[in-house]
C-alpha cells in the first residue's frame, strides 16, 4: 500500500516542484532588471516555496531555532548536509540575512531558479577537483558577504550523506571562509531525515525532517580552528542524539 501511495503522489509532486521552479526562474530574471536586492528576496522566496511544496506532499518537517539567532543580522552558517532540500530549509527557516551558500560547480548548470540564484546572487560555486580555485573563491565570498551583511552558509562535509551519518568535515574550505568572515558569529545547523528524500523517483510521503538551528557563537580574532570544531561537535551531539 506505501509503495502503491508513493507512485500516486510521484507525478503530482514533480510537476508541483518543477513549475515552483520555473515561475521563480521567471521572476529572478525580471527581478534582476531592477537590483540585486529584489532578486535575493525573489530567491529568498523561492527556497520557502520549495519547503512548501515537500510539506504540501506528506514531508513533515520540525524546526528548533534558537531564540538568539537574529533577522537582518549576518552569520557563518555551518551545516551538516543529507539532500538539496537542506538549502531550502536553511533558506526558509533561518531567517537571518538573505543566506549565500558554498555550492558544487554542476549545480549553477541546467537547474532553473536554483542554477541561475547561484551563479547570479552572490553565492560561491566551487570546482571540487581544483583546490586552489575553491579556496579562492570561497575567501572571496567571505569578504563579500560580510561586506554586505549577508549569511553564509557552508557544508563541510562536502557531499551528501546517503544514510544520515555525519561524516568527516573537510576543514580547509571552512577554516578560509571563517578566515574571511572573521567578524560574523558561526551558527551552527544540523539537519536529520532528509537523506530520505534524495531519491525523488519515487518520492516519499510522510518523510520526518528534523531542524536544529544552535545560538550564534561569537568570534574572536583567529578562532576559524575552535568555531568549526565546537560546530562540529554540537552537530554531531544533535544528529546522533535527536
Amino acid at each position: 500500500m506505501k509503495s502503491a501511495l508513493r507512485w500516486v503522489v510521484t507525478i503530482p509532486f514533480l510537476v508541483t516542484f518543477g513549475l515552483v521552479l520555473l515561475v521563480f526562474d521567471l521572476a529572478g530574471r525580471a527581478a534582476l532588471a531592477f537590483s540585486l536586492t529584489a532578486f535575493e528576496y525573489v530567491m529568498a522566496g523561492l527556497q520557502r516555496a520549495l519547503v512548501a511544496v515537500f510539506q504540501l506532499f506528506g514531508t513533515r518537517i520540525t524546526v528548533h531555532r534558537s531564540p538568539h539567532v537574529r533577522p537582518r543580522t549576518g552569520y557563518v552558517i555551518i551545516s551538516n548536509h543529507q539532500s538539496m532540500l537542506d538549502i531550502a530549509l536553511i533558506g526558509g527557516y533561518l531567517f537571518t540575512n538573505l543566506p549565500k551558500y558554498v555550492a558544487k560547480a554542476e549545480l549553477g548548470r541546467r537547474i532553473p531558479a536554483v542554477s541561475l540564484n547561484l551563479k547570479r546572487g552572490g553565492h560561491a560555486l566551487i570546482d571540487r577537483a581544483d583546490a586552489m580555485q575553491a579556496l579562492a573563491a570561497i575567501r572571496d565570498f567571505g569578504k563579500r558577504v560580510q561586506d554586505r551583511n549577508r549569511s553564509a552558509v557552508i557544508f563541510p562535509e562536502g557531499s551528501r550523506s546517503r544514510d544520515g551519518t555525519l561524516q568527516p568535515f573537510k576543514r580547509s574550505g571552512a577554516r578560509v571562509l571563517l578566515e574571511a568572515a572573521d567578524r560574523l558569529p558561526v551558527v551552527p545547523v544540523a539537519i536529520q531525515g532528509s537523506w530520505r528524500l534524495n531519491r525523488m523517483w519515487p518520492y516519499m510521503p510522510g518523510a520526518r525532517v528534523e531542524m536544529w538551528i544552535g545560538d550564534p557563537i561569537p568570534r574572536t580574532p583567529g578562532d576559524g580552528a575552535e568555531r568549526l570544531r565546537q560546530a562540529q561537535e554540537w552537530i554531531r551531539a544533535r544528529i546522533e542524539g535527536g
